[in-house]
């Protein structure tokens, strides 16, 4: 179990409530004991707390990837059954992989195919992707919502997380 949140906002400087963000990511802990991750950026932030199952060396979270023109920023919870079979579709279509992360599996699938990523995907999981240049926000969850995500959206921002 791993616990994953984020805050997007349009007018508050983010690395100034780094108080309000050490204590969502606390919140999370009893999800996520063996690491914690952030990725902060003036109006953007992923959360991530780990209970380490997979690679435990390299799946660390926000996992970061850059593809064409953008970056993008991944936290996820969760596990994919075909993990082998999209990292072998995103091999064939010229994918390098530097970890056995379904973490990874996923953040590629995601650059690669956008949200038509979800119909490839075989497993329970949350995740959130946020596209650096594009300032976009994209999440998900399995289609059974086995793996919780909530989210608040107020005028200028969003508030998600596991819990």
């Amino acid at each position: 179990m791993c616990g994953i949140a984020g805050w997007i906002d349009g007018e508050r400087y983010l690395p100034d409530q780094q108080t309000v963000l050490d204590n969502m990511s606390k919140t999370l802990q009893r999800r996520g004991p063996d690491d914690s991750g952030q990725y902060l950026e003036p109006n953007a932030c992923l959360l991530h707390r780990r209970l380490a199952v997979v690679d435990p060396e390299n799946g660390r979270q926000p996992m970061i990837a850059q593809a064409g023109n953008e970056t993008y920023a991944l936290v996820y919870n969760g596990e994919l059954y075909n993990t082998d079979e999209l990292r072998s579709q995103l091999e064939h279509i010229g994918c390098t992989f530097q970890t056995h992360s379904d973490t990874e599996v996923l953040l590629n699938a995601y650059a690669m195919w956008g949200k038509n990523c979800l119909s490839k995907l075989n497993g329970i999981f949350a995740f959130a992707v946020w596209e650096k240049n594009s300032r976009r926000l994209f999440a998900a969850r399995d289609r059974m919502g086995v793996k919780p995500f909530y989210y608040y959206e107020y005028p200028d921002g969003l508030i998600f997380g596991s819990e």
